[in-house]
């Protein structure tokens, strides 16, 4: 198993968790995936790799009008390009196998669009159509693409959000976490084991009829049907 990630203290931390848990050897490779260089050394890394899950991490929150240029280009590298990259490479040696998984891990905003994750919802908006499309491609060959597209979970990632609202509402994170809890049906925000439980099951021999969906892990707070 290879994970990436720019970050080494969280990657080396990831790893010896994986390995705990599996008991597997963990390869941890510090590697950006925004940049064009990184996806054959990543998949090198991985050899036959028959599950890829793409995760890249949560750009700036920010509205619609309020994103620069440079934002756009660097999340579009990141959540799209990267991604596709990666699959591009990984894909058609899945499906020359017989098997193979590709998950992508996205947003629940995709259903549900939050106006201060502009750039979350139109970049994973877009990753989830070019999903759709790739599940299309190898489904005979026995390869599967879906997605996953978490609600609030409790993370960094969610902190930051609720930072930056109550910073612009003049209120209190704890207010705002209280409020943005009572929302979901659930009471709570997700823990990020339950996102993984889903990944695990997407990406396991159980779901090979499962594919260019999205499985939405939020709690039941996404309104749409």
């Amino acid at each position: 198993m290879v994970i990436t990630g720019r970050r080494r203290e969280a990657l080396d931390s990831a790893a010896l968790e994986l390995h705990e848990l599996t008991g597997g050897c963990v390869e941890a490779l510090v590697s950006d995936m925004s940049d064009p260089e990184a996806a054959p050394g990543a998949l090198a890394a991985a050899q036959e790799a028959d599950i890829l899950v793409l995760n890249a991490g949560g750009p700036p929150p920010g509205r619609i009008l309020d994103v620069t240029d440079q934002q756009w280009r660097d999340a579009y590298e990141l959540l799209l390009l990267g991604p596709l990259r990666l699959a591009r490479l990984a894909v058609p040696a899945m499906a020359a196998r017989g098997f193979g998984r590709v998950v992508l891990v996205t947003s629940a905003v995709v259903r549900q669009p939050q106006a201060d994750l502009a750039i979350s919802v139109v970049l994973r908006s877009a990753v989830t159509a070019a999903a759709k499309l790739l599940s299309r491609e190898y489904a005979a060959s026995g390869v599967t693409v879906n997605c996953v597209a978490p609600g609030a979970t409790a993370t960094e990632r969610r902190s930051e959000i609720l930072a930056n609202r109550a910073r612009l509402a003049g209120t209190s994170f704890q207010e705002l976490d209280a409020a943005d809890a009572a929302g979901i049906p659930a009471g709570r925000a997700g823990q990020p084991q339950e996102v993984a439980a889903v990944v695990a099951f997407l990406a396991s021999a159980a779901a090979s009829y499962i594919n260019g969906t999205v499985l939405t892990v939020d709690g039941g707070r996404t309104e749409t049907i």
